[in-house]
């Protein structure tokens, strides 16, 4: 069964930095496509970055420049560096993956930053 499960601090003030990792596991094959999705209270899901086929990587407008996906295939691991945090940026942080057609979905980690 595949299993995607999140790791990392959810709480700083303004300014500051959090990084998240998601992992993979129950699946010999590497997700075609991962990454991060977010949802802030009272507003839809959106994405935030992900690595597309292809090596390419899509990031929202809103957090370009201040956060930075990267991956580690060797451990079917992703990590989402985020810094400059604004308070905008609360919301639940979810990793999502495509794995052979099929998608799956973390458990989801608040992140609050005070202003």
């Amino acid at each position: 069964q595949v299993q995607l499960v999140e790791s990392g601090a959810g709480f700083v003030q303004a300014g500051g930095s959090l990084r998240f990792s998601c992992t993979v596991s129950g699946t010999i094959f590497s997700p075609n496509v991962i990454g991060w999705y977010r949802q802030a209270p009272g507003k839809q899901l959106e994405l935030v970055a992900t690595f597309a086929p292809g090596g390419f990587i899509n990031y929202a407008e809103t957090v370009k420049g201040r956060f930075a996906i990267s991956r580690d295939n060797t451990k079917n691991t992703v990590y989402l560096q985020m810094n400059s945090l604004k308070p905008e940026d609360t919301a639940v942080y979810y990793c999502n993956a495509l794995v052979m057609a099929q998608t799956y979905w973390g458990q989801g980690t608040q992140v609050t930053v005070s202003s």
